[in-house]
């Protein structure tokens, strides 16, 4: 029950459309320009680099949020498995951003909340993420290309952590599953990307920059 509870929680927090209510704070839908996302990188085409920012800070805090109010309620109650549920909440938050009920289930794809939940997790991980998504975009300028790999990576490190003992306490079938959560949410990463890994493949995968060349690409 309380693992329902950590997904309720998170994708109350994830129906927060950061690039919806900011978009819509300047007169636009941003789900009807660029590739139609409501996400950061749409936002960073359309609106341009401070947008970009301000929509992935508050996408990102939303989950951040809804993992430290699961660690206030859970942490002492059970401890043993609070990494668990931890991730159980990032989950709900990125449902909750990939698909909110009340804009007919069309939202973004995720990676901001990916962030936020990494970020709420453990520092091993951010770290280990800033570093291999920043290093890739910043050599292809492939937002996608980053943010599969990442998941890619945390799944990868999440498994050698995890039988190394870093999350104290944790039963190895807890760990199993939490390895199967988190492999989910990379399928679900993929899933949501599949358009642009076609192009990717194609070689016709849109660049983003942190400039202004955004609007000439």
């Amino acid at each position: 029950m309380v693992r329902v509870i950590c997904v309720l929680i998170g994708y109350v927090f994830g129906l927060f459309q950061t690039g919806y209510f900011y978009g819509k704070a300047h007169g636009i839908d941003i789900r009807e320009h660029g590739s139609g996302n409501s996400g950061t990188t749409n936002t960073l085409r359309v609106l341009g680099t401070k947008a970009g920012l301000i929509v992935f800070a508050g996408d990102c805090l939303k989950c951040i949020i809804a993992v430290t109010i699961v660690r206030f309620l859970f942490g002492q109650s059970h401890p043993d498995i609070i990494y668990l549920l931890c991730l159980y909440t990032g989950a709900g938050a990125i449902l909750g951003h990939n698909y909110p009920f009340y804009m007919n289930f069309r939202g973004g794809k995720g990676i901001a909340a990916t962030a936020g939940m990494v970020i709420a997790f453990h520092p091993y991980f951010t770290i280990m993420g800033v570093i291999l998504f920043f290093t890739i975009f910043f050599t292809t300028h492939y937002v996608s290309l980053g943010s599969l790999l990442v998941y890619l990576g945390l799944m990868i490190e999440l498994v050698i952590f995890g039988q190394r003992g870093l999350f104290t306490g944790m039963t190895q079938g807890n760990l199993i599953e939490m390895y199967i959560l988190f492999g989910c949410l990379t399928v679900l990463a993929f899933w949501k990307h599949r358009e642009n890994i076609k192009r990717l493949i194609h070689g016709q995968e849109r660049k983003t920059y942190l400039t202004k060349k955004n609007k000439a690409d």
